[in-house]
């Protein structure tokens, strides 16, 4: 039991015995005792004083002198205002930590038969481009979040919906037709996602031609826009395409299936996976007919122009478009249709979207319509809202071919890992094998710890030099602190060192602080999960890293004479270690052994 819950549940006897209140051992509240005050723990006694009748100072008074009487743990305590500030016994850590170093999958709590069943969906590419820096931090918000539910106890399922047909996909089809001279992956040594985004680029630059030749005519750009040829050709493969025309079937199967295999290559050298895939060719018939159903039962309406739409102006929104008066879906259509072949599939509990903040309202609506059209969690589905990520020069636009590409980002990163890691002297006395291996993970590290750190709620601005460096608020500190904590538990196996029993040492006040901070891992993996906040993570592995830092900077470990205070700190090593490479595997970072 946790030094937290043995707390808690000494607190509940104390309110119980002292002022005949029943009250949940969760709702107990208990904070880090503030600095420059004497205590571990601090017990919030606010909840109680209106029943005790007395000052907060009186409650936390009377609640402290029963816990020095009745709690071993508790050795003396001070009370500031509402605030019962709590000193546990030294030796009593000592338990704490035997309890960390023995618990299986620490910080982790297994699923069972009746967990619910989370779905995060995440990534949703077009297969016009390849993946950028915005779809980086999509993934690796997505990934993560899936772990750190998994690790709070529930099922997870980790879906993506490939945008895999539309006006845009049609635009790279045409623009390959036209100017590719049958260009392939393999007759021009590229990536196949990439060279479907340069026939996007190319659309893009005649189609923008085509439209200053329109206007310098005399046309205004709306009248341009409209009688475009280049669009025009666009919007008549996207009809064949709906028609099921074999020709344009064919070669939209022969470009997407290139764009998938450089998609596997980029998600695989990313660390991110899906337990299934979901294309939207084969939704948005599903979400037609889910429409219609809707039309039928009164839920939609249908307009003179034949376009059917939903009223949700009793819900504070407005009117929206679902099928348009051709008959062909919009998004909204295709996520309904995407929604139902899942709830076909899983017996869903819950959905989160990991979609960025501009699809806020179609979140909003979604949800509605989803509920109105019978789906149970429709109600209740999330919206993982995150900002968006840019770079010190600003905006990317992937028409014009000024985004950051996913996997040009991740070269860079690697290579600038091992720059970095070489000038500091890492990669001494380390093969070239091992020293690319060491890059990697470190240059991968820096990139998704950098993401990840920020509130997702909130835009960033990525910097590439800040992300890789061994100091400070860094995938690449922490990294490195855990190969130092690996290389020190090495050097104590070489020398044959034995642990001893340590359960009588009177730690000192870094090493108590480090156990309090191993302690509260758990607590921090369930407020991730609550809150769905991979940064919550980030930052405490950042704040036990430092504290173990000061922790091996002020203390002797392998060179301490004293056996049973060697294995206290030997200990403390091991459970540290375990906990980095646990918080960070749930961030998807990997963390090398040496250093």
């Amino acid at each position: 039991m946790s030094i937290d819950s043995i707390i808690q549940e000494a607190v509940v006897k104390a309110v119980n015995e002292l002022y005949g209140l029943n009250v949940e051992a969760s709702s107990v509240c208990l904070q880090s005792t503030r600095k420059g005050i004497e205590g571990n723990l601090a017990v919030v006694v606010f909840p109680w004083v209106k029943a005790a009748k007395k000052s907060p100072e009186a409650v936390g008074n009377e609640i402290g002198e029963w816990l020095v009487k009745n709690e071993p743990s508790v050795v003396r305590f001070n009370t500031v205002k509402g605030f019962l500030n709590l000193v546990i016994r030294p030796t009593f850590w000592n338990s704490v930590l035997a309890n960390i170093a023995a618990t299986e999958n620490y910080g982790k709590v297994a699923a069972t038969e009746n967990s619910p069943l989370v779905m995060v969906e995440y990534s949703s590419p077009n297969t016009n481009k390849p993946l950028h820096l915005g779809h980086v931090r999509n993934n690796l918000l997505g990934y993560s979040l899936a772990e750190i539910l998994k690790a709070c106890g529930n099922k997870v399922v980790k879906t993506n919906i490939v945008n895999d047909r539309g006006i845009h996909i049609c635009k790279s089809m045409l623009a390959w037709k036209k100017w590719g001279n049958g260009a392939t992956p393999e007759s021009t040594g590229k990536k196949g996602d990439h060279l479907i985004g340069d026939f996007y680029v190319l659309f893009d630059k005649h189609y923008k031609a085509e439209l200053k030749d329109l206007m310098a005519r005399g046309m205004t750009e709306e009248e341009a826009e409209k009688a475009s040829p280049l669009m025009q050709e666009a919007r008549e493969m996207l009809r064949k395409w709906e028609q099921k025309d074999p020709e344009i079937r064919q070669l939209w199967e022969m470009m997407n299936s290139w764009v998938y295999a450089g998609f596997d290559e980029t998600y695989k050298r990313m660390g991110v996976d899906f337990d299934k895939i979901y294309y939207e060719s084969n939704t948005y018939l599903e979400g037609k007919e889910k429409v219609l159903e809707g039309l039928e039962k009164g839920i939609m309406y249908r307009k003179e122009d034949g376009s059917v739409w939903a009223d949700l102006t009793d819900a504070g929104l407005d009117h929206k478009l679902l099928l348009r008066s051709d008959g062909t879906s919009v998004y909204m259509t295709q996520d309904i249709g995407t929604a139902k072949l899942r709830y076909q599939d899983y017996p869903i509990d819950k959905m989160i979207y990991v979609v960025g903040n501009e699809q806020n309202y179609h979140f909003q609506v979604l949800s509605l319509l989803l509920d109105r059209l019978g789906f149970k969690w429709g109600k209740d589905l999330v919206h993982f809202s995150y900002g968006m990520v840019e770079l010190p020069e600003g905006k990317m636009k992937s028409r014009e071919g000024t985004v950051v590409d996913a996997d040009d980002l991740i070269d860079d990163m690697v290579n600038t890992a091992r720059e970095v890691s070489k000038e500091l002297g890492k990669l001494d006395g380390v093969s070239e094998e091992e020293a690319e291996k060491i890059s990697e993970t470190v240059g991968l590290g820096a990139l998704k710890y950098f993401l990840l750190k920020v509130d997702p709620r909130k835009n960033m601005t990525f910097n590439p030099k800040e992300s890789i460096d061994f100091n400070g608020n860094t995938g690449p500190f922490i990294q490195y602190t855990y190969a130092r904590i690996k290389s020190v538990l090495r050097k104590a196996e070489e020398n044959g060192i034995k642990f001893a029993d340590y359960s009588n040492v009177e730690p000192n006040e870094k090493e108590i602080s480090l156990i309090q901070t191993l302690s509260t891992f758990p607590s921090a993996v369930a407020e991730a999960g609550r809150s769905y906040s991979p940064a919550l993570i980030a930052n405490y592995t950042y704040e036990l890293v430092k504290q173990y830092n000061q922790f091996y900077h002020d203390y002797s470990i392998l060179r301490e004479e004293d056996a049973a205070v060697r294995s206290l700190r030997l200990t403390l090593c091991k459970v540290t270690a375990e906990v980095i490479k646990t918080a960070m595997s749930l961030l998807g970072i990997n963390v090398p052994e040496r250093m």
